[in-house]
């Protein structure tokens, strides 16, 4: 079966946050104890924190190493941890290694281009009382889970990038997996009044990557930009669209909390910067930011067709937080 067949099965599997754990543990059911020992690690391993979105080597099984039953069981899981938007735009930024072997003219024996080459990390014992953890990570897709209680708690750091951003070539010509990122951006942007301007457009030169990088803490970052209660009202309904283009990618229940946390927090504490061009096709970056969320999105690569974007949650990435709360009541 391949791998968009196995994607297709995945996307009916009818699932909520309550059931996480019960995936995790059918799929660790499914997997031989060599695999299952290549993708357990203890809930305060360090390789929790080994947050990355290029085509790097990793630690733990990837579509590659699975049977068909394994590969249902693996995609069940990451269904039921994201919304049917978060689960699409993964599912099409992994099909895009196709699009790069054709570009890159990559030999049929490299598997530096591979959209089997996703990998699956389990930390601790998933559980509905307990707390627990799960990586799904590759080439521009990177996303870390936290469970406990049965649901989700934490999904930070978060990374969706797509290389083309808007593919040229027959092989799935004209898809862009991120295009709500971009357009509902650059419309913000440009909706601008030159006063507004002046304050959220922090460079004319966009930086080379997303500043945070793989950093194991992230933090707000300087300029701002505009704040959220200098928008008008139309551009303060943009901003929120596209608030919620990247809330949204996580299953329903946990983007809702996360959302509550955003609001809780204060939607006018939030800001919008921007740095580069003003138009697809130039380098652009842009950040959302406030006092507990950061998003960053930049363009820059490959003629500003290379696109990369992270939220993280300056509270508590790798659920940090929570542990901290659970670590102490065990002591």
């Amino acid at each position: 079966m391949k791998l968009f067949s196995v994607l297709f099965l995945a996307a009916v599997v009818n699932c909520s946050a309550q059931d996480l754990s019960v995936k995790a543990n059918e799929f660790l059911s499914t997997l031989s104890p060599e695999l299952k020992s290549k993708v357990l690690f203890t809930l305060k391993d360090n390789e929790r924190f080994n947050f990355n979105f290029v085509p790097i080597a990793r630690k733990g099984p990837t579509f590659n190493d699975f049977n068909e039953q394994q590969k249902a069981a693996a995609l069940a899981l990451l269904k039921s941890s994201m919304s049917e938007q978060g689960f699409k735009k993964a599912s099409d930024i992994m099909e895009l290694e196709k699009v790069l072997i054709i570009i890159e003219k990559q030999a049929p024996e490299n598997h530096y281009r591979d959209p089997n080459n996703y990998h699956f990390s389990i930390f601790g014992v998933p559980s509905k009382d307990k707390p627990w953890g799960w990586r799904f990570e590759g080439h521009h897709v990177a996303i870390n889970f936290a469970a406990q209680g049965g649901t989700i708690v934490s999904s930070t750091p978060s990374f969706f990038g797509t290389n083309p951003g808007i593919v040229g070539i027959d092989e799935q010509r004209g898809k862009q997996a991120l295009k709500l990122e971009s357009e509902t951006a650059l419309a913000l942007v440009n909706s601008l009044t030159e006063t507004q301007m002046k304050t959220a457009r922090f460079s004319e030169e966009a930086p080379k990557e997303i500043l945070t990088g793989n950093s194991r803490k992230a933090t707000n970052l300087d300029p701002r930009g505009i704040s959220y209660t200098d928008l008008s009202d139309a551009q303060k309904r943009t901003f929120i669209s596209l608030l919620d283009v990247f809330v949204k990618n996580y299953e329903l229940g946990f983007s809702k909390t996360l959302m509550a946390k955003i609001n809780a927090a204060g939607i006018y504490n939030l800001s919008f910067a921007w740095a580069g061009g003003l138009a697809w096709g130039v380098p652009h970056y842009y950040r959302i930011q406030g006092p507990m969320l950061l998003i960053e999105y930049d363009n820059i690569q490959n003629n500003a067709n290379h696109v990369h974007t992270v939220v993280r949650d300056l509270t508590n990435d790798f659920a940090e937080d929570i542990l901290r709360e659970h670590y102490l009541k065990d002591h």
